[in-house]
């Protein structure tokens, strides 16, 4: 299997039954994905470096004017997409064979948890894996300690506060928080 293949799988949504091929692929993308986290997050890299590590890891072009604070965790990394301008803060984990898009401009505070993957309800099938995507928009205000559950879609413009569990789509130029995350307030766009 090759990794575009396990993509478009991962994309399509389909269930990963346990020891299947494409499930033994994940499990070799997450140790490509260790191997590079780790020399990412032990030692000091300039910017440009850093740059090399995450197009390394996502197998696509670190985006312009995009920066990252690590340590970083992932156990894919190449179902990640970055937009141009993205920061993201020390110490995020993305969990990203379902695939995470993140919009141009977009803050990713530190202690992010992006997560795409389900475990089956079914006792029996627990092992079996149901991918969703995350999807934030652009210039997305993400606070710190904040967790995104798989199939989320934030809109641009949005802000989730810190320490929000954001278990449902956040429309564009609101505020939510809170565990479950609930919307607060619109954005006033004139301020």
């Amino acid at each position: 299997m090759t990794t575009e293949e396990f993509i478009r799988i991962m994309d399509s949504g389909a269930e990963v039954t346990a020891g299947s091929e494409i499930h033994l692929h994940m499990t070799y993308l997450s140790n490509e994905a260790m191997k590079i986290t780790s020399e990412l997050n032990n030692s000091y890299h300039t910017p440009e470096e850093i740059g090399e590590l995450m197009t390394r890891l996502t197998g696509r072009e670190f985006p312009e004017g995009a920066y990252m604070f690590p340590p970083f965790y992932t156990d894919c990394g190449k179902n990640i997409k970055l937009g141009k301008n993205v920061f993201i803060n020390a110490g995020c984990q993305f969990q990203n064979q379902g695939g995470i898009t993140i919009g141009d401009g977009s803050l990713i505070g530190p202690k992010t948890v992006i997560a795409t993957l389900n475990h089956h309800k079914n006792p029996k099938k627990r092992a079996n894996l149901i991918p969703k995507p995350v999807v934030i928009g652009k210039n997305v205000w993400i606070g710190a300690n904040v967790t995104i559950l798989p199939g989320v879609t934030i809109g641009d413009g949005a802000i989730i506060a810190a320490g929000a569990v954001v278990s449902k789509d956040v429309q564009a130029n609101t505020i939510a928080g809170g565990v479950p995350a609930r919307f607060i307030k619109n954005i006033d766009l004139e301020e």
